[in-house]
């Protein structure tokens, strides 16, 4: 009954400290980095501008290809990092072109303006562009350029008109200048093979298009940005069959790979965010639609800035209302602390009571010791017996003795926490201070506290059996003894057998304890038990003959 009781205190007192990690915070962990470092990557690509830029200074204004080349190196720089000085060196290629009279790179320099243009949501001003241009006899790769971004246009303006009118014709065209396309790019070249799996998209065929963007995925030799393009078109396909897990798991590597690149002109961080919104990620979804917002203002996106701008008013509404939420929970805690108070009291009845009947059952036991010292060799038998019991409760209470301390002092301190926590909270809402309260929460440093819980197990049990470890190591060769690490107490392998000393055996008790999963706690007695000196289904045996002080 005891250390049930006591079972139920340690649960409970985990439950308040500990936080569930799963995949998805992994993988936006992995994101946050990348963002912490974009500056780095941006502050890389403005390098590499600058030595472009100087080199361009240094060109002969006569040298006319030499001038051509320096503009289409700034261009590739610009072109998916800011708007605006693409277009302007978009615009230098085209005049330099018509300069040196020469129709091919005219062509050319037209097809970077109008990718440019049509990057920016400017969507009249590039089909005036691609009007322009006299595709017949250009070379095939121009050709087939030309032809794949006159489709990605009508797409495009297909996605942004999103009606049941207009979308069903700009797709019928799109997919027409893309077949175009295809026939004219490298079977196996990364265009073809991306154009191929959107068009599939396009004629819902998105099953077909999903192999085909995995096959991708999968190539050993494409460049960030190719990741990135196709991870976010991959994520539109589960989205669509409301699979947001694994549209989540491919927007975040499509945004690592817009940072890691400095591309500005991107969809997969506003996606992402749009994504972690329904699923009531509000933090997140919100710092991450504010980076949306910055990229596209620093690119020039106009049809960005507007997709942006509809979702940020749901998502800074969700907060306040997650704010006037998270009061209802406060005051929800400040009950459950009353009443873990409560359950500590009856506790603290409960174990005083049954330390006077172990210190009764004790006194009975020795008096029957003493009265059979005469008694015949059988009798001897009897009262080692005895003697045992006696020996495993004085064990028994002295440990309970020091748990029940222990526990009784850390809930003491975690309801004094609660407390200050509830008055700070409390006058804060007075005021009306949200920012602090969000400042507050986050603060709340619930992995600290399970770690201290942990360290103060870990003393009252070597309190109780201080050559614990001397005992443990034993029981191993010399190369596999336990070295723990400065300023540890017990490491993970010693705290699993600390607790089944403690007479916790099962393994689902333990993995609730410790936070790990049942296959994890075996793992860790198996690998344990196949290295020690003794057989397996000993060890433990031994582990539990080791003594207290």
């Amino acid at each position: 009954m005891l250390s049930r009781l006591l079972l139920i205190v340690t649960v409970l007192s985990f439950f308040l400290t500990a936080r569930c990690q799963d995949s998805t915070a992994l993988l936006l962990n992995r994101l946050n980095q990348a963002i912490d470092a974009s500056p780095r990557y941006d502050s890389t690509k403005v390098h590499t501008i600058r030595q472009l830029t100087t080199g361009l200074a240094a060109t002969p204004r006569n040298d006319l290809h030499a001038l051509f080349n320096g503009y289409l190196k700034l261009y590739e720089e610009y072109k998916v990092f800011n708007y605006d000085s693409g277009f302007s060196y978009a615009r230098l290629l085209q005049a330099t072109a018509l300069e040196l009279g020469d129709p091919t790179l005219t062509t050319y320099a037209r097809l970077k303006l109008g990718f440019c243009l049509l990057s920016s949501g400017m969507f009249k001003e590039t089909l005036d562009s691609l009007n322009k241009i006299d595709i017949h006899g250009a070379p095939d790769s121009l050709q087939a350029e030309y032809y794949a971004l006159k489709g990605r246009f009508y797409y495009d303006l297909g996605d942004f008109d999103n009606d049941a009118y207009n979308t069903p014709a700009y797709t019928l065209r799109g997919n027409s200048y893309m077949d175009s396309a295809l026939q004219l790019y490298p079977a196996g070249s990364f265009n073809h093979s991306y154009y191929t799996a959107l068009r599939e998209i396009k004629i819902n065929q998105r099953d077909k298009a999903r192999v085909l963007f995995w096959d991708i995925l999968r190539r050993p030799d494409l460049t960030g940005h190719q990741i990135a393009v196709a991870a976010s078109t991959l994520s539109d396909i589960y989205i669509y069959y409301d699979r947001p897990d694994t549209a989540i798991m491919l927007l975040v590597k499509a945004a690592i790979a817009d940072i890691q690149t400095s591309t500005k002109e991107t969809a997969a961080i506003f996606n992402l965010a749009q994504l972690l919104y329904k699923k009531g990620d509000v933090r997140n979804a919100s710092s991450y639609i504010e980076i949306a917002i910055r990229d596209a203002v620093f690119y020039g996106a106009r049809q960005r800035k507007v997709q942006v701008s509809a979702i940020l008013p749901l998502i800074e509404g969700e907060k306040v209302s997650r704010v006037e939420e998270q009061k209802t929970i406060f005051v929800t805690y400040s009950i459950i602390a009353t009443f873990l108070l409560l359950i500590v009291i009856a506790l603290a009845i409960t174990v005083s009571r049954q330390v006077r009947r172990l210190k009764t059952a004790q006194r009975i036991i020795t008096e029957a010791h003493a009265n059979v010292q005469g008694i015949n060799g059988q009798l001897r038998e009897t009262n080692n017996k005895l003697s045992e019991a006696n020996s495993k409760l004085s064990e028994a209470n002295k440990i309970k003795e020091e748990y029940i301390g222990f526990f009784f002092n850390a809930d003491t301190e975690s309801f004094a926490r609660i407390e200050k926590f509830k008055k700070s909270l409390e006058q804060k809402i007075a005021y009306r201070k949200w920012d602090d309260i969000i400042t507050l929460v986050n603060n709340t440093n619930f992995k600290k506290e399970r770690e201290e819980l942990l360290q103060n197990f870990d003393k009252v049990f070597l309190k109780l059996f201080p050559d614990f470890i001397e005992r443990f190591n034993d029981l191993f060769a010399p190369e596999d003894k336990i070295q723990l690490k400065d300023q540890e107490f017990l490491n993970t392998d010693l705290r699993i057998f600390a607790l089944i000393r403690m007479g916790i055996h099962e393994n689902e008790k333990i993995a609730r304890i410790l936070e790990y999963s049942v296959n994890t706690i075996n793992t860790y007695k198996t690998r344990i038990k196949n290295k020690s000196l003794v057989p397996n289904e000993i060890f433990e045996q031994r582990i539990m003959e080791i003594k207290t002080v």
